[in-house]
């Protein structure tokens, strides 16, 4: 299933949300940077000499074929996005050392990338390899030594973009970073701790509010909407911290309904007058949310943008569950793309397909 950006029947308009960038800290982690530890032999034999296993992606030629994949990029604004790409095919131990290819700056990939898009990766960045490590469900990264040629404001940014772009694939839930055959325990320009794996923990594009205490909050993610400068829309993921010990999911729909920050870029997916009643987890893992809003009558198809912004924000704080929406006590939810969202929807396979 996949979710075409050309629909732009967003609820209301708002105002765009810039990411902290809080390089040289660890966000959800403690204690300072260890010491680089000596590579592990398997690890290191696999990086400096090669091998044709099967979990290991080497470089080929490029095939004709095209394959939808999703990577994280840099919008106009400065915000990373998922954005699915038509990517060559080629052989299929490839796939993530291409996706992370796309992610280069004036990379090999660029023509393939939306207008007003770009890579974060430093321009000239060189991917080795990626080991997966199945047990672990870890990828280790190996890059050349252009990969430090980057500016200090750009450090999370980078390390985001790795981390979702990489943990959108079911074989992979952290990251591990490598330079030259050596692993990295903090980042080589502005020293953001490394010392153990990146999840997507680490969050996307941060709003952290003045006097926000980071050990009694917790991370939630919630998508807002964007459009390109042709005027497609498209969701971007928003990482805010709410109280500690509330539930994630109604914390998040909470954030979603406050609309994004007063900066230019990001758009409200619901209407002012758009309140949660109630968030209810069935035994079978749906996720049923009951809305108000006078702003639609029995009947109304719903915005889909609205719609979709609300599956988004559900699936991506409460992991593998299926979303149904009723609203004002209505359980017949349709919305303007058709899809009846009062039945039990799962979240789509891919989002932001992009025209060129």
């Amino acid at each position: 299933m996949r979710w075409n950006r050309r629909i732009q029947n967003t609820a209301a308009v708002g105002a765009l949300a810039l990411p902290l960038l809080l390089s040289g800290c660890n966000m959800f982690g403690t204690g300072s940077s260890a010491p680089v530890d000596p590579p592990p032999a398997d690890i290191e034999t696999q990086m400096l000499q090669g091998f044709d296993g099967q979990d290991h992606v080497k470089q080929t030629s490029i095939s004709t074929e095209k394959t939808l994949s999703t990577v994280y990029l840099q919008n106009e604004h400065g915000l990373l996005a998922p954005v699915a790409i038509h990517l060559p095919i080629g052989d299929a131990a490839t796939k993530l050392n291409r996706m992370l290819e796309t992610l280069v700056k004036d990379g090999p990939y660029t023509g393939l990338l939306p207008a007003g898009f770009t890579g974060v990766l430093p321009r000239g960045s060189e991917i080795k390899a990626v080991t997966i490590k199945k047990d672990e469900k870890l990828a280790i990264v190996e890059f050349g030594k252009s990969f430090k040629d980057y500016s200090a404001e750009d450090e999370r940014k980078i390390l985001e973009a790795l981390t979702w772009t990489l943990t959108g694939s079911a074989e992979v839930e952290k990251v591990q970073l490598w330079v030259d055959g050596e692993k990295l325990n903090e980042m080589p320009v502005n020293g953001t701790p490394l010392d153990r794996p990146l999840s997507r923990s680490f969050g996307i594009n941060l709003e952290l509010r003045e006097g926000t205490n980071l050990s009694q909050t917790t991370p939630v993610i919630v998508y807002f909407s964007a459009s390109t400068p042709s005027g497609v829309q498209y969701f971007v993921p928003v990482t805010r911290f709410a109280p500690a010990g509330e539930d994630p999911v109604k914390s998040a729909l909470n954030e979603l309904m406050e609309g994004p920050e007063q900066n230019e870029g990001l758009e409200r997916v619901v209407t002012d007058n758009t309140k949660l009643d109630s968030v209810e987890l069935s035994k079978d893992g749906v996720v049923t949310i009951a809305l108000e809003d006078d702003m639609f009558e029995a009947g109304e198809k719903l915005p889909a943008q609205m719609m979709q912004s609300l599956v988004l924000t559900v699936t991506g704080n409460a992991d593998k569950s299926k979303v149904r929406i009723w609203v004002n006590g209505q359980k017949d939810v349709v919305g303007m793309d058709n899809k009846k969202y009062s039945e039990p929807v799962m979240r789509p396979d891919t989002i932001n397909e992009i025209p060129l």
